[in-house]
């Protein structure tokens, strides 16, 4: 598969993974609708995109946890280019709380972007990827194989968003549509400065160290590269593929492990 003149949606688009996605893809020759919540830097980065590369770009306005927003995304993308190949669902929060200390509303915006901004985005494009056999795409987390401490709804987000996926491929075995979940793992971009705290406010600070993570442009390469040879899921780094591998033979001591990585972090929530 071939990502020339084919048209992409990518939510979350303004930063992180999503920005990186916009650049690596557009290099590849595909058309873009971006999505975010921050128009205005996504209009500076359409506009940067189509300066460098032969390619159009289309920035659309966008909080995928309402639904209206999602629906008005692929219609945009419709409206355009009358097509659209590949959505990635990559718009997403995380959060740094224990579950005993923090607001519940912390639960319910991670699920809401997370999950059901997943689900909302491909409830309505999967029409116009069942006419082109595309793909959905899921920017998911080694967070939902293994649940981390100071991250339950991250995680039980990142869990419904994988099974979703994964029973959606099962539907579309036989239709020609491509499902595919990526999961990254640690990755340096400003999830952890967005993520949210006991008070449901931004930490805007990360408690990790972000120089030895893998950073969102190597992240976007293997996405890219997995939706050309539609794989079915990316475990990214040998610490997440560890990780997925232990949780299914060694689930007790990966507990221990866990715990004490986090342990370890800057201003720890575990003590």
């Amino acid at each position: 598969m071939s990502l020339n003149n084919k048209v992409i949606i990518i939510t979350g688009a303004s930063s992180g993974i999503g920005k990186a996605l916009a650049y690596e893809l557009a290099k590849r020759g595909a058309n873009l609708v971006l999505g975010a919540r921050q128009f205005v830097t996504l209009c500076d980065i359409t506009s940067d995109i189509q300066k460098q590369f032969n390619v159009k770009a289309l920035a659309v306005q966008c909080d995928v946890t309402v639904e209206d927003d999602c629906a008005h995304l692929i219609k945009q993308a419709k409206l355009t280019f009358n097509r659209v190949d590949v959505l990635i669902n990559n718009a997403g929060i995380s959060m740094r709380a224990l579950f005993k200390d923090l607001d519940l509303q912390v639960l319910k915006s991670l699920m809401d972007v997370n999950f059901w901004g997943t689900v909302y985005c491909t409830k309505h494009a999967l029409p116009e990827i069942l006419k082109t056999q595309g793909s959905i795409v899921g920017v998911s987390s080694i967070a939902g194989y293994k649940g981390l401490p100071g991250r339950t709804g991250y995680s039980a987000s990142k869990f419904a968003m994988n099974g979703f996926l994964d029973a959606l491929r099962v539907e579309n075995l036989k239709t020609g549509v491509h499902v595919m979940t990526a999961c990254p793992g640690f990755t340096a971009s400003n999830i952890r400065n967005t993520a949210l705290n006991k008070e449901a406010k931004q930490q805007g600070e990360s408690s990790l160290e972000e120089d030895k993570m893998m950073t969102s442009e190597e992240v976007a390469v293997i996405i890219a590269n997995g939706i050309i040879n539609r794989k079915r899921t990316l475990i990214l780094t040998g610490q997440g593929k560890l990780t997925v591998l232990l949780s299914k033979i060694f689930p007790a001591w990966l507990d221990k492990l866990v715990y004490n990585v986090f342990a370890k972090e800057k201003d720890p929530l575990l003590k």
